[in-house]
């Protein structure tokens, strides 16, 4: 078939309407963690769309973690790391490991002509993604791509273009992000955020169980506020608000009987360390020391998160806590956190305000996308920590209040 005739408009009638409720369908997931929590609600709509159908989800398997936190997933096929050296003798191997799923659709929320490859190798029939990295000649059905707006309505956009309704996501007045940069900044004058879909994920209870014996063993007690903080930022410094802030963000916290935690990867190990160091004890660190449940798991022991745009950021909204977001060099009208899903089955606590809050500046070179600042970074150090301890104390609220991610399942198991 010509490649003309492959690519697809939104809405065309194709077999995304046809498929069988025997069908097993794999997607494969982005490759980092915050744009693998913003493409959850895509999952949850091709879910809806094919109750009966078998859903992977092919994932590096550092994230593997969290799409077994997701409902509506069947099943996950991990992924091996991509580096540069070996690379394809890496892809060769994941292309086995979904073969042996023997699906019958792909779809690929990665760009990257390496996922398509992978597909196609492991003798996946059907195989739909965004025509982009010179890959529509080895996709079945390539859609268009449109760029603009947040990583979300990107995922989205893909499935408008395969001809699945993206318009049942639920909303809702609690869901949405407060930012005045948001009022500032989106197209005639209307808030972005709030036609985001809401984000959730179900943190098992053994996972849940470990938290607690954790952070007690850390001197925290079950009921006491705690708050949450991710200094690091894996794409760059430009990202990352000063150091020195979260250390008085903590110090002050900590004066008003407020404790926290820091979290985050083993590279993030090192801002961690300055800031528990600093505070002299009265902050708990586990960075490094928890896997992708774990983190969760003591992200829903939090009654706020203070976090840069980040992995971390996303997954604290994913589980249902009210994030404080500072964004610097990033676009926050392209990767804010998902606005948190309303709570399912009886509230627990009192929480405060479940909205998140956007932290920015107005400076004239922000969003510049860079990892490092040329100048003098004045998108985040003119950010100071009384601006950002306000935004916590108003989601502190008088009782502990988990979100809806952190309801008790028992042990290793998740709804559907």
């Amino acid at each position: 078939m010509p490649r003309a005739l492959r690519l697809l408009s939104p809405g065309v009638l194709n077999r995304s309407n046809m498929l069988e409720p025997r069908d097993r369908l794999v997607v494969f997931a982005p490759n980092w963690l915050g744009d693998a929590v913003m493409a959850v609600p895509c999952l949850d709509a091709i879910r809806r769309r094919y109750p009966s159908a078998a859903l992977a989800v092919a994932a590096r398997s550092h994230l593997a973690m969290l799409f077994d936190m997701v409902a509506g997933v069947d099943e996950v096929v991990p992924l091996g790391r991509a580096g540069r050296l070996g690379g394809w003798l890496a892809a060769v191997r994941d292309a086995r490991r979904v073969r042996a799923g023997r699906f019958d659709v792909a779809i690929l929320l990665p760009n990257s002509f390496r996922a398509a490859w992978i597909a196609r190798r492991a003798g996946i029939a059907e195989r739909w993604g965004y025509a982009s990295d010179g890959r529509a000649r080895i996709l079945t059905r390539a859609v268009p791509r449109l760029r603009g707006g947040h990583q979300v309505k990107y995922y989205q956009r893909l499935l408008d273009g395969l001809g699945m309704s993206t318009e049942s996501e639920v909303r809702s007045p609690e869901s949405e992000v407060r930012s005045p940069v948001f009022a500032l900044r989106a197209s005639a004058g209307k808030p972005e955020s709030g036609l985001l879909p809401s984000v959730r994920i179900d943190v098992p209870g053994d996972a849940r169980e470990w938290a607690r014996a954790m952070l007690a063993s850390k001197g925290w007690r079950k009921g006491d506020p705690l708050v949450g903080m991710a200094p690091g930022a894996a794409y760059g410094s430009a990202k990352q608000w000063p150091p020195d802030r979260f250390v008085q963000l903590a110090v002050e916290l900590a004066q008003t009987g407020v404790g926290t935690v820091l979290v985050g990867s083993p590279g993030d190990r090192g801002a961690c360390d300055d800031v528990a160091r600093a505070v002299a004890g009265g902050s708990i660190n586990l960075a490094g020391a928890t896997d992708l449940r774990q983190l969760a798991a003591v992200m829903g022991e939090c009654r706020s998160f203070v976090s840069n745009d980040s992995g971390a950021m996303h997954l604290a909204a994913a589980v249902g806590v009210p994030v404080v977001a500072i964004f610097g060099s990033t676009n926050e009208r392209e990767t804010s956190p998902l606005p948190i899903a309303p709570p399912v089955g009886p509230a627990q606590g009192t929480p405060g305000p479940r909205l998140h809050a956007i932290v920015a500046t107005d400076v004239w070179c922000r969003p510049c996308m860079l990892r490092e600042c040329p100048l003098d970074h004045g998108c985040m150090t003119r950010i100071d920590a009384a601006r950002v301890k306000a935004e916590v104390e108003l989601r502190l609220g008088p009782g502990p209040g988990p979100g809806p991610g952190t309801r008790d399942q028992g042990p290793g198991t998740k709804d559907h």
